[in-house]
């Protein structure tokens, strides 16, 4: 019980640590690119190995998020009725599948698109300007859905008594 115990501590501080990062991220990009700029054409690519690691950082520590918030309802037994939105665990079930959404979007949508922008896949100038416009989007929708995510992971532990 005592591994078990620790694993559970260890989980939540990754999870919460995973947050930050990955959040921490999305807010700071909006706040630097308060609006869309598209990508220049032919940007020199002097800082690739910085923004490899950057973006690296960013898009593991949505796994992170994702696998230690699975362990820790699936340790707890919530997990199946947390993924089918029942009982008390459907509040943090919302904040689960918005969470979901929110990977599927980085890794699928965001991620593809900006290593074009990045200059990490060969693309045309004018791919990459379409692909500015698509990261940015991609951004801004897991930047909004990061609030609802965040409300329904805080209420689901501590606030489930509002919903009853």
């Amino acid at each position: 019980m005592a591994v078990a115990g620790t694993l559970d501590v260890l989980a939540r501080f990754l999870h919460i640590m995973g947050i930050l990062v990955w959040i921490g991220h999305n807010y700071a990009n909006v706040i630097q690119t308060p609006r869309f700029k598209p990508a220049q054409p032919s940007d020199p690519g002097a800082m690739l190995s910085a923004m490899q690691r950057e973006h690296g950082t960013f898009r593991y520590a949505s796994l992170v998020v994702l696998i230690t918030g699975i362990y820790m309802l699936w340790y707890r037994g919530t997990l199946t009725d947390a993924l089918m939105l029942s009982g008390n665990s459907a509040v943090i079930g919302i904040g689960v599948w918005t969470g979901l959404i929110m990977v599927a979007n980085l890794w699928f949508v965001l991620w593809p698109n900006q290593k074009k922008v990045l200059g990490f896949v060969p693309a045309s100038d004018l791919e990459r300007i379409r692909c500015s416009r698509i990261t940015f989007l991609s951004s801004r929708t897991n930047s909004i859905l990061s609030i609802a995510t965040l409300f329904f992971m805080i209420t689901g532990s501590h606030g489930v008594f509002l919903y009853y």
